[in-house]
């Protein structure tokens, strides 16, 4: 449609300009009549002559050498001039042509115009001015009329019409490899913009049936490529979700499992009269639904963060004295566990954070449950913190054991345990520092975990300070 379009639109320009070229042309070849004009003009200051002398026009058409050689007409042959001479003895209104058609035909479309562009004489009456090609006529570089020329609508030369049938033939050639070219280049674009689409639906669809190991191959640098590589990554990220969901519930299901079939077997103990129901028996089912019980809590806690439906206060609050207060909670189970306290919170200048008191000493229960779990005894805990660049770092570390170089990464993954040292016999659910890391990017902060200097488990808490 364009190609089509293109030539179209070529083949009227070039006809429509090549008629005005033509008419101007033919304009151009009359300057000898603008001259004579111009001396009209001149010797008589004006059009008034003119005006009242119509047979001077014819006369100065007449005597034009231009004119009269572009109006070569057949001779008659002696019969037709019999037949004519017949014709105007009988008709007495061919005795006396008018004058407009003793001029010569081409001059028969000329006339001339004041300044205003206002007929003076010749022209073909009821024209109108806009079916002429006009020429100036200037005396003293002031344009003092106009020599028109009828425009010629249809061109009836027969070179001129073989030249524009060249011309047209010339398009066509030209158009059709062009349309080839086009319709080669529509279709290669098409390959290419249609398949990577396609391969984008196989793998959208892959995706909707959970097959998350679908990828897409794309390798050009465009949109699709982009658009491509974003797929992949999407894929990547909901396949790694799917390993984490089916390891969630395996690990829950197995967290969940020992408790319970503790709980069974000593119920069914106790019904068989095999275990005897005393106080020993209660504490050791009641430590159980414990267990169960804060695996649930955490469970809860953990999906009320995901949803972002975990209550979080944002008041400033001074983390050093909230640690403070929940160390004091700890220090008597810390005594009876032997494990030595070294803080230097009490001389410490109050700082504040945008955060929840409760959120916190959350924070701070948890990790410290983790020492008083997987600490060997004796042992030591050390706490300090550093202020820097409107940023409040706080370090908790044990005396060991550490923890494997390859599990730091995973230290914070849900129901993640490392094994031997700090192992399921200890009696953690793994949640505790998946709760923490939630807390603290709540608050806008981070939590890393390294081995320490010491040899133990460092933790390491970075808050944003509050504005002044």
């Amino acid at each position: 449609m364009v190609v089509a379009l293109m030539i179209g639109i070529m083949r009227f320009y070039v006809t429509r300009n090549f008629t005005d070229y033509v008419n101007n042309e033919a304009l151009e070849r009359l300057s000898s009549l603008s001259v004579v004009l111009k001396e009209e003009y001149e010797k008589h200051q004006g059009w008034q002559r003119l005006k009242d002398d119509h047979l001077l026009w014819e006369k100065m058409l007449r005597s034009n050498p231009l004119l009269k050689g572009s109006d070569r007409r057949r001779r008659p042959l002696k019969s037709d001039a019999l037949k004519n001479q017949s014709s105007e003895e009988s008709s007495p209104d061919m005795r006396s042509p008018k004058p407009q058609d003793r001029l010569p035909r081409s001059a028969r479309g000329l006339a001339i115009f004041d300044a205003q562009k206002q007929p003076i004489a010749g022209g073909r009456p009821g024209i109108p001015l806009k079916n002429y090609t006009l020429k100036a006529i200037e005396v003293n570089a002031k344009t003092v009329g106009w020599l028109g020329l009828y425009k010629r609508e249809h061109l009836t030369n027969p070179l001129v019409i073989a030249f524009l049938k060249r011309q047209s033939q010339a398009f066509y050639l030209i158009g059709a490899p062009i349309l080839l070219l086009a319709a080669i280049l529509a279709f290669l674009l098409s390959k290419h913009l249609l398949a990577p689409i396609k391969q984008l639906t196989a793998g959208t669809q892959a995706l909707s049936s959970r097959q998350f190991t679908k990828r897409i191959n794309v390798r050009s640098q465009d949109e699709l490529g982009q658009l491509a590589a974003d797929f992949n990554t999407m894929a990547q990220t909901l396949e790694k979700y799917e390993q984490m969901r089916q390891q969630w519930i395996s690990d829950i299901s197995h967290e969940l499992r020992t408790p319970l079939s503790i709980l069974r077997g000593e119920l069914e103990g106790v019904l068989d009269g095999v275990r005897e129901v005393n106080r020993e028996a209660l504490e050791s089912l009641l430590a159980e639904v414990l267990h169960v019980s804060k695996i649930v809590n955490d469970l809860h806690q953990l999906s009320l963060a995901d949803t972002g439906a975990l209550a979080f206060k944002k008041e400033p609050v001074d983390p050093l004295q909230i640690l403070k207060n929940t160390l004091h909670i700890f220090r008597t189970r810390l005594e009876q566990r032997k494990i030595e306290l070294q803080d230097d919170l009490d001389s410490v200048e109050p700082v504040f954070v945008l955060g929840d008191a409760d959120r916190l000493t959350q924070l701070f229960s948890n990790l410290l449950e983790n020492t008083l779990r997987y600490a060997e005894v004796p042992a030591k805990l050390k706490i300090w913190n550093n202020r820097a660049q409107n940023r409040l770092t706080i370090y908790i570390e044990d005396s060991g054991p550490g923890v494997p170089e390859k599990s730091l990464v995973h230290l914070f993954d849900r129901l993640y345990r490392v094994e031997k040292s700090r192992s399921r016999s200890q009696g953690g659910s793994g949640l505790g520092l998946s709760i923490c890391q939630s807390i603290v990017k709540n608050f806008g902060g981070e939590i890393r975990a390294a081995n320490g200097p010491s040899g133990g488990l460092q933790i390491e808490i970075v808050l944003p300070l509050m504005d002044g």
